[in-house]
């Protein structure tokens, strides 16, 4: 039987990634998307997910249309960081596909009923419409089979402010909402964090890319150097090749901007990957609250890892893996799958 997967996303060049991990995974069941306001805004999200559905040639999965802002505070973007339309350098035509009539929430909430114990939630951007399903089902942490989120820092910097990490800080009152919830959960179904202490371990660099292309068997081959003219359209003969390296090459230029080098943080992917298979990353439990109060530590994650607070832990924390595996199950899933989509190219 396969994993039955909601994903919620802000889609963003890593959440494409995640979205097309799963895609390409065999032993997935993708029965909805929820598109979150977040490295953009919620209509762009939409669109980039539909679009990306129909560049796969993917069945005809619901995608849902999120809140257009957080809860209490106005909505930030992040275009800088993922390009105007929140995928690189890669463009999409418009696509034929359409919006579900059931909102982001709604959606969270009809198919937790629909197969309790059996989904698993894939959370790569805030949190904003899994909190307001929770205010319309407050069953849901026993509803929903595993909770697996990218977000927070614990014992690392921030990537948006010196603590904050982004998903987190564009709605940290809906994080809160959300451990606060899971506390009632059981053990074996609190949330899988996978936080930038272990997202930041998961650097793709140019010959990441060469070997998925070559796996597609698309041509031409070691497309991307350091040395290119910034802003290079890829030739690639695949489609998902082309989208993945005009998306990741933007990436790569922000994270070189920065002086973090000529890669790109795969924080999404690899939460993909986790929630496939657990087994890839070794957790610590602990009790978690996000900062809501502090003048500079607003939307901070804090993580209570010893039990000072008297509390059971309603969160399993990553705290290690293996990159190589992570890119060689990347890099065989979607290069394979790109190569099945368009066997012609």
């Amino acid at each position: 039987m396969r994993q039955k997967i909601i994903m919620d996303v802000d889609t963003g060049i890593d959440d494409s990634l995640g979205l097309l991990y799963v895609l390409a995974s065999p032993e997935a069941e993708l029965l909805g998307i929820v598109s979150t306001a977040g490295n953009v805004s919620a209509p762009q999200v939409a669109t980039n997910n539909l679009a990306l559905l129909e560049l796969c040639r993917a069945p005809d999965i619901e995608v849902a249309l999120g809140a257009d802002t957080p809860l209490a505070i106005p909505l930030q973007t992040t275009e800088d960081t993922h390009g105007p339309q929140g995928i690189g350098y890669a463009e999409f035509p418009l696509p034929p596909r359409r919006i579900s009539p059931r909102s982001g929430a709604q959606l969270w909430v009809d198919l937790v009923r629909e197969h309790p114990g059996e989904i698993v939630g894939l959370c790569t951007g805030p949190l904003t419409n899994l909190a307001l399903a929770l205010r319309i089902e407050p069953r849901l942490p026993q509803l929903l089979g595993r909770l697996v989120v990218m977000g927070g820092a614990f014992n690392h910097p921030g990537n948006t402010t010196p603590t904050n990490e982004w998903n987190v800080h564009v709605d940290p009152e809906a994080w809160q909402e959300v451990f606060a919830a899971f506390a009632a959960a059981p053990a074996d179904r609190r949330p899988l964090v996978c936080g930038l202490d272990i997202t930041e371990t998961i650097e793709m660099v140019p010959d990441h890319l060469a070997r998925l292309a070559e796996r597609a068997r698309s041509v031409p081959e070691h497309e991307v150097s350091e040395t290119d003219t910034p802003g290079t359209r890829s030739k690639a003969s695949n489609p998902i090749v082309r989208f993945l390296t005009d998306a990741v090459r933007f990436y790569f230029e922000f994270h070189r901007h920065y002086d973090q080098g000529y890669l790109a943080h795969m924080h999404d992917p690899f939460a993909a990957a986790v929630a496939l298979d657990p087994g890839l990353a070794r957790t610590r439990a602990a009790t978690v609250e996000v900062e809501l109060g502090g003048t500079i530590t607003r939307g901070t994650t804090v993580a209570d890892w010893a039990g000072m607070w008297g509390r059971e832990p309603n969160a399993d924390i990553v705290i290690g893996t293996d990159p190589a595996v992570f890119f060689d199950r990347l890099i065989e899933r979607v290069g394979d799958f790109a190569r099945t989509v368009y066997p012609d190219r």
